[in-house]
């Protein structure tokens, strides 16, 4: 399982440099955008910190980086309100077709009460899914379901808020990827027990079909 976190001084930039991390990346950060060519990364919409965002500011964030970057990005996701997932629906559906006609996988944001009408989930306009939510429902197995189906059909599956080797090696058992901010708390010792994590409990990247490695 990848583990994708922010940019954190040059040794975590050069971990992600080796493929040992990916990066995750918001429109609030101000990271230069070359430095994503080279890189495996994922966008999130930074909407639980900027709730208002709009999507076509979204777009343009997106726009801007290089044809290189899009070919190495996981997936971006769509916009979703946190633990509501009849909101989440209503925000995400708009932005789905538009984040593919710009180059990237898109990503859905599962949250709480997806299992109302787990079958409105848009299958054929997504590429991946994020478990998002709260902490009780992305552990709960209705959150694990939702992801094991989405490997079923081919989709990138990945998990948000994994901050300790407990939750990692949870996450590793059916997601492809996780992100969290552990790294960023005190990169020159949590970037060690990052990459410890990573040689405990591995299993082989699962990269998308079309994701460009060259």
């Amino acid at each position: 399982m990848l583990y994708l976190s922010t940019m954190s001084g040059p040794q975590v930039h050069q971990a992600m440099q080796a493929g040992r991390l990916g990066a995750m990346m918001t429109p609030d950060q101000g990271y230069a955008k070359n430095r994503f060519d080279e890189i495996m990364w994922a966008a999130d919409n930074g909407c639980f910190t900027n709730p208002d965002r709009s999507l076509s500011s979204y777009l343009r964030f997106l726009a801007a980086f290089s044809a290189q970057a899009k070919r190495r990005c996981l997936f971006a996701t769509a916009f979703d309100v946190v633990g509501d997932h009849e909101a989440t629906r209503r925000r995400a559906i708009p932005c789905l077709t538009p984040i593919r006609n710009i180059g990237f996988p898109v990503a859905y944001v599962a949250q709480d009460g997806i299992e109302s009408d787990e079958r409105l989930i848009p299958w054929d306009l997504i590429d991946a899914i994020f478990i998002g939510g709260t902490t009780d429902w992305k552990l709960s197995s209705t959150a694990k379901a939702v992801a094991l189906e989405a490997r079923r059909r081919g989709k990138w599956v990945h998990m948000g808020r994994v901050n300790s080797w407990r939750r990692y090696r949870y996450a590793s058992t059916f997601c492809d990827s996780a992100d969290g901010t552990f790294i960023a708390f005190a990169p020159d010792r949590n970037l060690a027990q990052v990459l410890r994590w990573s040689e405990l409990h591995n299993t082989n990247l699962r990269l998308p079909i079309d994701f460009g490695m060259a």
